[in-house]
């Protein structure tokens, strides 16, 4: 297996091209990188910003450049001796008229050719297509449909202004039959016997023939004719294989599986051998020409069987030696990578939430929480929400998905005598409280039963649900165990237990994704950097112990995985979650700030009903996002950079508030609401009405951002030498500040990229750290570091880790660990909650006589070498202890190497 030494991660559309990114491969090989991370390059829906709305996996996408300005990119990238990681997505597509795929499914229904390669519930009468913004009736009776005739493939399509759905072409007799000529009564006689094999050479004739104009015009007659009969028209509807129906529609009864809640993507049925073959050949092609390295793959859990799609792609693109594959997967606190799965590691949310718990200080976590439930003037438990968020998701955003599983256990219980009497209502039940009470987004249960870790997961969700006591009849939740653990006698009865079990796990993904990530991270906000995907808001902070013990175990089961800490993905930046760290060491300061600036800004709330807007929750909220958010040279009373900056609080805040579901939501927005919520965000950051607040804000967070650049600078350590695979997300290589999507998209200024990489060449570190705002010194350290790793490659993914221990005053301030392989070896000593170190300091660099006696304790298999600074090119020589005073005397953060890099 090829594993890189440095991951890339770029976002295409939004302005990035392949030939964009071409021009990136000298500045991408002098900063370390040995592989571009991808996003999706297949074709997407027109005007994608993120390409998961891939609507053809055979082609790739014309407007980034299409085969051609690919092949330019991968010759660029090799000629710096750089691979390609590719972001692909195998658990969906777009469900649009785009997709040649689903447009046959909407022509052919179950007939298509290519029914099965979507995961439809073919039971149900129609496909339904929820796209309506009023009911079915209203729009009919508004004259909103209409049809049309392409004249370049002979097809005729029903529209709803933007959307155009195909006809199936036996309805076309319905149409044709309207024009009163003979040549149309034989066009009809024959559309009318129409089948899949024959209808397309049916529609080029037709089209052949409308080159007459004619003829065209008699076409365009008739489908004004009949569109202007509303019975016409309705009958026309009616005969389709799809419905269309009122958007809300979708959360009840839609007919195919979705991703999470989005209707406009469908979900894919890989495990069918066709299905695989062709949605991969491309890829496939791809891999076997040499130009792609490896694969990131998209949303894991929403496959049926993960493993056997790991093992059959493992099976083509790995024959002879393991091919490099890393999986999105969200794991839990007490969750492992699956040992079986033939897998480098996953993208590394949970190596975020390690550096979180490590760099968050413990001892603030009564100050944090009482200053918090003070504030709100109630007592928020987590717990509590956490299931009450789940519970309402799949009651009401995913009720149809709900629906489908209480019926499919229903028609496992039938046939069980003392399973029998179970209502329709029980299941249902049981079914929600056993999804809120699972700790993971899902188990996996396959064709071979269940395992270990499976069984132990859902005996504590089944415990957690009784104990929840909203099931009556607790056996019903133990015969749901039994169906996902397959634990039924007859061969019959286990088959239909292995649909429910992949169906429901299919399904606790998105109601812990929804519930977790787009609801309660936005409802609970003690402390919002741990308020990050794979996170765990209510765990503050954890000993060293514990990171050093993740670190161990992530070297055991994923030592190739990446080390990520921003994502596309991500709910900010990770230098914003940095400087929110440090609050943990400062709640009751902060609770005075808080306090204080909500007098100054009292004027800028609206009432409503003696309702503030906006409530204490969210201006909670606020003030932490402004804090992450903030550009490091931002001036309080900057009028531009201040509306700039406004710009993009203000969509990140409606984003918030519609996600907690409170007060709005996408589905049911209170424009009232949101409107007071902007008008206080931009009020707030308007130095002409806003400046006694802003002054104090800037003045408030000036050590906040010191201490952030410090933790920046450990995590960004820590990310070159822990185990894994470093992975720098687009623009990360400088501070990254962003807020949530789609503020962490926007185009990053690679000009002013270049210019800092260049000044390095000529930059000692005192100067960095005295223009430290611009971000190079972060990169000065991305720079070392990957230089390191490259010219020690086996050291970092093979070398042992090696917990070191400091002794003296400010011991609880420092992490110290090695890594060392074959007598070559490597010691990273960072700083941890270094805000009251950093008391009266204009630079993020603790003053080397606050360390006083700090040492890091050197074990015996690390002595008898030198020790070369990879940042400050110091040598330390070696000692049985390495005083912090000389090891950081320079620079925030020291790598030590006993060897030349």
């Amino acid at each position: 297996m090829i594993i890189p030494t440095a991951t890339y991660r770029l976002q295409f559309r939004n302005g990035m091209t392949f030939d964009r990114a071409a021009e990136l491969a000298p500045y991408l090989a002098r900063l370390g990188i040995s592989h571009l991370y991808a996003a999706p390059i297949f074709k997407a829906e027109p005007g994608s910003t993120h390409g998961y709305d891939v609507v053809d996996n055979r082609v790739i996408d014309p407007d980034l450049g299409g085969d051609e300005g690919f092949d330019r990119m991968v010759e660029a990238l090799r000629a710096e001796g750089i691979g390609i990681v590719l972001d692909f997505v195998p658990n969906h597509m777009s469900a649009s008229t785009y997709n040649p795929y689903w447009r046959d499914v909407l022509e052919w229904g179950e007939a298509s050719d290519c029914a099965q390669f979507f995961d439809i519930d073919w039971e149900a009468p129609k496909l339904l297509v929820p796209a309506l913004g009023s009911s079915y009736g209203e729009a009919l009776e508004a004259g909103q449909f209409r049809l049309s005739f392409d004249p370049r493939d002979g097809g005729l399509t029903f529209t709803y202004y933007e959307l155009k759905l195909p006809l199936t072409p036996t309805s076309y007799a319905q149409v044709l039959m309207r024009a009163d000529r003979e040549d149309f009564a034989e066009w009809a006689r024959r559309f009318a016997v129409a089948t899949p094999q024959t209808s397309n050479e049916l529609k080029l004739e037709l089209a052949e023939a409308a080159k007459d104009e004619d003829t065209k015009q008699a076409i365009e007659m008739a489908l004004r004719d009949v569109a202007a009969d509303i019975e016409a028209l309705h009958e026309l509807h009616e005969m389709q294989v799809w419905r269309l129906t009122l958007w809300r529609a979708a959360r009840e009864t839609l007919t195919y599986r979705r991703f999470f809640e989005i209707t406009d993507l469908v979900g894919i049925k890989e495990e069918r051998p066709r299905v695989f073959e062709e949605m991969h050949e491309r890829l496939f092609e791809l891999i076997e020409a040499g130009k792609i390295d490896g694969l990131r793959l998209d949303h894991i859990d929403g496959l049926a069987d993960p493993k056997a799609y790991f093992e059959r792609l493992q099976k083509i693109v790995g024959e002879t030696d393991p091919f490099y594959i890393v999986i999105e997967k969200i794991l839990g606190v007490d969750e492992d990578l699956r040992a079986d799965w033939p897998v480098a590691g996953t993208t590394g949310y949970e190596f975020i939430r390690t550096l979180a718990e490590m760099l968050t200080d413990p001892r603030g976590a009564d100050g944090m929480t009482h200053a918090y439930n003070d504030f709100l003037q109630e007592q928020v438990d987590y717990e509590a929400l956490i299931l009450e968020a789940k519970r309402m998701i799949l009651i009401r955003n995913l009720a149809g998905e709900l629906e489908h599983l209480k019926d499919m256990a229903g028609a496992i219980a039938v046939r069980g005598l003392k399973s029998r009497d179970f209502g329709n209502d029980t299941l249902r039940r049981a079914i929600i409280e056993l999804a809120a009470a699972l700790p993971v987004y899902r188990t996996y249960v396959d064709v071979s039963g269940a395992q270990d870790e499976d069984r132990a997961i859902l005996a504590a969700a089944a415990d957690k649900a009784k104990a929840s006591r909203q099931v009556e009849d607790e056996q019903a939740i133990d015969f749901l165990r039994r169906i996902l653990e397959l634990d039924l006698e007859s061969p019959e009865d286990q088959a239909l237990a292995l649909e429910f079990a992949v169906r429901f796990q299919q399904t606790t993904g998105p109601v812990m994704a929804k519930a977790l990530e787009d609801t309660a991270f936005y409802r609970y906000n003690r402390l919002i950097a741990l308020n990050e995907v794979g996170g765990e808001p209510d765990r503050f902070g954890a000993p060293l112990e514990d990171f050093h013990s993740a670190m161990a175990q992530r070297l055991r089961r994923q030592a190739a995985g990446l080390s990520t800490t921003s994502t596309h993905d991500t709910k900010r930046g990770e230098d914003a979650r940095a400087r929110l760290y440090s609050l943990s060491e400062m709640p009751e300061a902060w609770a005075a700030a808080v306090r204080r600036w909500t007098t100054l800004n009292a004027d800028f709330r609206t009432s409503s009903d003696d309702q503030a807007m906006p409530e204490p929750e969210v201006e909670w909220l606020f003030y932490q996002a402004l804090a992450g958010a903030w550009p490091a040279d931002l001036a309080w009373d900057d009028q531009a950079g201040l509306t700039a900056l406004a710009d993009r609080m203000a969509p990140f805040m409606l984003k918030a508030v519609r996600e907690a579901k409170t007060y709005t939501s996408w589905t049911a927005k209170d424009a009232e609401y949101e409107a007071a919520v902007e008008a206080f965000t931009r009020a707030a950051l308007d130095p002409a009405r806003a400046g006694p607040f802003l002054q104090n804000f800037v003045a408030m967070c000036g050590p906040i951002f010191l201490a952030g650049a410090v933790n920046s600078l450990s995590q960004t350590a820590i990310k070159l030498t822990a185990p894994g695979v470093p992975d720098i997300y687009q623009g990360s290589e400088l501070w990254e500040l962003s807020l949530v999507d789609p503020d962490n998209r926007r185009p990053i200024d690679y000009d002013q990229c270049r210019a800092l990489q260049k000044a390095l060449c000529d930059g000692a570190p005192s100067a960095l750290l005295a223009d430290w705002r611009s971000g190079a010194v972060k990169m000065m350290l991305l720079h070392a570091g990957l230089k390191l790793r490259a010219d020690a490659q086996d050291l970092f993914t093979g070398g042992a880790y090696l917990p070191l221990r400091a002794e003296g005053v400010a011991a609880a301030n420092i992490l110290a660990y090695a890594r060392h392989f074959s007598g070559r070896a490597v010691v990273t000593v960072v700083p941890r909650t270094p805000l009251h170190l950093l008391s009266g300091e204009s630079q993020p660099l603790v003053p080397w006589d606050r360390w006083g006696d700090t040492a890091v304790s050197m074990t015996p298999g690390l002595l008898g070498s030198d020790w070369h600074n990879i940042v400050t090119r110091e040598t330390h020589g070696s000692q049985d202890h390495l005083s912090l005073g000389d090891l950081l005397r320079y620079f925030p953060v020291a790598i030590l190497a006993n060897f030349e890099s």
